[in-house]
């Protein structure tokens, strides 16, 4: 099985790399703005996995600069279950202006709040 998944998510990641998508073109102004935005967004997921795939192309497609954190690596694991309750991704942490911080899980959750924060920005 551990096969089959490794050759599955090599796949996964051949076909990203070759049908990425192109990326939102804002003015530099816009684009600042959303770069500090994004700032607050920390997005803890695997490489191969599909629905982190997905999650990603997202974000390439809106030019978000998303901080990816492998959830593989201990420190980030640790911060993961510390934080949202579970070792699940993909998950998005947002930290808002005022200090609070919401852990979202669901990659199609995810997409929509993408989409809806910053597709007009």
């Amino acid at each position: 099985m551990k096969v089959i998944r490794l050759v599955l998510g090599q796949l996964i990641l051949l076909f990203n790399a070759v049908f990425s998508p192109r990326s939102l073109k804002r003015d530099e102004e816009q684009q600042d703005k959303v770069n500090q935005a994004v700032a607050q967004l920390k997005l803890y997921q695997f490489d191969a996995c599909p629905f982190c795939v997905k999650v990603r192309r997202t974000a390439k497609r809106l030019s978000l600069p998303l901080e990816t954190r492998d959830a593989k690596q201990p420190e980030h694991e640790k911060e993961l279950i510390a934080g949202g309750g579970k070792r699940k991704v993909p998950c998005l942490r947002i930290e808002e202006d005022n200090g609070n911080v919401t852990w979202m899980y669901e990659s199609n959750d995810i997409i929509e709040y993408l989409e809806n924060r910053f597709n007009a920005a």
